[in-house]
């Protein structure tokens, strides 16, 4: 405020000028160098990995291994266009996760020359077919003198883990299965993926190739998912993976052989191959491979089956996390592995999305141990008949081991795709 006082007589009044506001140093700066930086550290497990060169009858294979080797161990298998780091990163980080390494040593297997910095194959080398892709586990089972796996695949690995496990149902305790294909290609898929696999060869990571991958993994309309995530697989195929490699790994899988394996009916002898192990069979509700799990969920054994589909999400691993790792948590337990483990504290009610803490009003509390968790032949399995139903944490299976029970009332409980089950009667 501007201020007059009185001056000498005769004089005109003396006017006081307040000094002049500071003028703020940002406002003449433009901010012209700052962009988004691309998301690619995400807690990766590189560091946490010891890696070994595997010898095999089809050359050397990289086993990245994670955790303590005396503990059981658990069998990783990437998809295509991924490597061990870029496919498992963010689920092995997930705090749930992390705690489950306590209980497991894991074993990511790479495909042939799908690792970061891989060198071109030679036009000469013939690539292994998926048989032989699954035939190397038992090389990697010897060179860490491991008697029985846990088997984690996506989409082609799947392919792969299902195959060592038909052909070595002994050595498999369990499979955890995502987005997995029992059938041989069909024609819309062996036309696009062999496109790719010449545009991969000629003029390595083409636009067209780069959208199919998107779809591969994220299903429709990845942009309206979370764009960072996008953004970063993006990267991770334009500048991470071996193009001629990957054209490689791509022809073997659109010349896979379908699986022959069917559901034997209950009461009759078993006249087909199928699965003998605890199987997990899962998609996420966005998923382009929805059809290929409730295919195969039908040609599993019920009693050894639960199909789960993760509702929100198409790339189950980085969408959904959380919901994954508590399923592949609770299945394990089921199965007898880790049966104390939990990543939640003890001696009080916890709520996710396969607890049940209000079983006919009563509370189950997260500190007490089922025998079994996962259901069977009454969950909603698809065409060719329903294999088991989502897991579920707060039950336990019957006597007679077919349908779970309540923790606290003992009554029935049928599963279904929905994670809330209802009473049926015994």
């Amino acid at each position: 405020m501007t201020s007059i006082t009185s001056g000498p007589s005769g004089l005109m009044p003396h006017i006081e000028t307040p000094p002049a506001m500071p003028v703020d140093p940002m406002d003449d700066i433009e901010l012209r160098s700052v962009q988004l930086q691309y998301p690619n550290q995400r807690g990766s497990i590189v560091g946490q990995c010891d890696l070994r060169r595997v010898p095999t009858d089809k050359g050397d294979i990289l086993v990245a291994v994670q955790g303590d080797t005396t503990k059981p161990a658990i069998v990783t298998y990437h998809d295509l266009g991924l490597n061990y780091a870029s496919s498992f990163a963010g689920f092995f980080n997930f705090p749930s996760m992390r705690s489950l390494l306590d209980n497991f040593c894991v074993y990511h297997v790479n495909a042939p020359g799908q690792e970061e910095g891989a060198p071109t194959f030679p036009e000469e080398y013939v690539y292994p077919t998926f048989d032989e892709l699954g035939a190397q586990m038992l090389f990697v089972m010897s060179h860490f003198n491991l008697k029985s796996i846990i088997g984690l695949g996506v989409g082609a690995g799947a392919n792969i883990l299902a195959r060592f496990a038909l052909a070595n149902p002994d050595k498999v305790g369990a499979l955890c299965l995502i987005n997995c294909s029992s059938t041989q290609a069909g024609w819309i898929e062996w036309g696009y993926q062999l496109l790719n696999t010449r545009n991969l060869r000629s003029k390595g990571m083409t636009q067209g190739v780069l959208d199919y991958l998107m779809w591969h993994h994220f299903g429709r309309n990845p942009e309206e998912r979370n764009l960072d995530l996008v953004q970063l697989y993006k990267s991770n195929f334009e500048r991470s993976i071996n193009p001629v490699n990957l054209a490689m790994l791509i022809d073997s899988y659109i010349k896979r052989t379908d699986l022959n394996i069917a559901r034997t009916p209950s009461g009759s002898p078993q006249t087909t191959a199928s699965l003998k192990m605890p199987v997990l069979n899962i998609t996420g509700a966005l998923s382009p491979h929805i059809d290929d799990t409730v295919t195969f969920n039908g040609r599993l054994v019920p009693e050894k089956t639960n199909w789960m589909k993760i509702s929100d999400c198409g790339l189950v691993l980085e969408e959904q996390p959380g919901k994954l790792a508590e399923a592949f948590r609770l299945f394990l337990q089921g199965e007898g592995y880790a049966p104390t483990f939990s990543p939640h504290a003890k001696n009080h009610t916890t709520t996710t999305n396969y607890n049940i803490n209000n079983v006919n009003n009563n509370n189950v509390n997260n500190n007490q141990e089922f025998d079994k968790l996962n259901g069977n032949g009454a969950g909603s399995g698809g065409g060719g008949g329903g294999g088991g139903g989502c897991v579920v944490s707060g039950a336990a299976t019957s006597d007679n081991g077919n349908l779970p029970v309540s923790a606290t009332t003992g009554a029935a409980i049928r599963i279904t795709e929905n994670p809330l089950p209802e009473n049926v009667a015994c």
